[in-house]
């Protein structure tokens, strides 16, 4: 039996809007899967749908066998670790190292193990010196970062983190990495949601790909990323469209499926009024030619890149060093 399996699940809201229709998937202990999809799509109402949070009102979800309807909220906590998108959502204790032990003390672990998972905590999320400070008094990012120790320290089989690149630098972004990794290795499974494409592609290996509620689409992120039709349908009406066709283009580019990247660039194009956004999707197009060899059609971009970007901008810059290469 799978891990996780998800029967024919529906969930309407008491107001009345379906947020997710009849959809059955199942994923196997150690899988890594990102969700991904508009705003809307019902990607976070399936992840509370895993964790307990919220139960199916048709269908039913299992976790290892379990019923979510059978078991109180703090039981599946004991599986499956949810990390929330907005950390101020779930922070609630006054300093940082009561909330990342809340849990551990409230299911009355020895102080022996206790100990012995806050020090893999700090291994892991590096705020050894911020341990004693109020979690409010730092930034969204670390807060992020606090959410995610919490979790940690109580070693659930399943992990899911909810959209956790948000407000992340490259410094975040590698320890984020980092810890996926980790609990890779472990033997954990790990499911996030997110609208970054270049965290999927670089951290995950099966997509699930919302779209009105519905399943459009779930298999490996190359078979994904090569498929335009699902992709725009994911992203259709979302207002951070342009951004996931920069990301998608660069994912595509990672995957060298550069056609499918050149289509993904000249949709954003179209779509996008933003002078920035613009030259960055641009940057992305000739880098496409550039990856191809395509001297004339680099030239082109190259140019279109220059021409939205900002003078000095680094596209510019890198622009120049790419024409330099081509032209060896």
């Amino acid at each position: 039996m799978a891990q996780i399996e998800v029967v024919n699940v529906s969930f309407q809201y008491p107001t009345g809007h379906r947020a997710i229709q009849d959809l059955s998937l199942s994923i196997d202990k150690s899988e890594k899967i990102a969700i991904i999809g508009e705003n809307g799509a019902g990607k976070t109402t399936f992840a509370r749908l895993l964790n307990g949070l919220l139960r199916p009102t048709g269908g039913d979800v299992f976790i290892n066998g379990l019923n979510t309807k059978a078991a109180t909220t703090a039981q599946i906590s004991r599986t499956v670790g949810y990390v929330f998108q907005n950390p101020d959502d779930q922070i609630f204790n006054k300093d940082v190292i009561t909330e990342i032990l809340y849990t551990l003390r409230y299911f009355k672990y020895t102080e022996e193990e206790i100990a012995k998972r806050l020090t893999r905590v700090k291994q892991l999320i590096h705020l050894d010196n911020l341990l004693e400070e109020n979690p409010y008094n730092l930034s969204y990012s670390v807060r992020k970062f606090v959410t995610i120790g919490a979790v940690l320290a109580n070693e659930t089989d399943i992990v899911i983190l909810d959209e956790p690149t948000a407000g992340q630098d490259k410094v975040g972004l590698d320890k984020l990495e980092h810890i996926i990794n980790v609990l890779n290795q472990e033997g954990r499974t790990l499911i996030t949601i997110t609208h970054d494409m270049e965290f999927v592609v670089r951290n995950f290996d099966r997509v699930v790909v919302l779209a009105d509620s519905r399943l459009i689409a779930d298999s490996d992120k190359r078979q994904i990323f090569w498929n335009i039709p699902v992709l725009e349908k994911a992203i259709a009406g979302n207002p951070e469209e342009c951004l996931l066709y920069k990301e998608l283009s660069f994912a595509q580019i990672f995957l060298q499926q550069l056609d499918k990247a050149g289509e993904s660039c000249r949709n954003g194009i179209k779509h996008c009024e933003d002078k920035k956004m613009k030259a960055e999707i641009a940057y992305n197009l000739a880098y496409t030619y550039f990856t191809k060899k395509d001297k004339l059609n680099f030239d082109n971009w190259a140019l279109e890149t220059k021409k939205w970007a900002d003078a000095g901008d680094r596209f510019t810059q890198n622009i120049d060093k790419m024409k330099m290469e081509l032209n060896k």
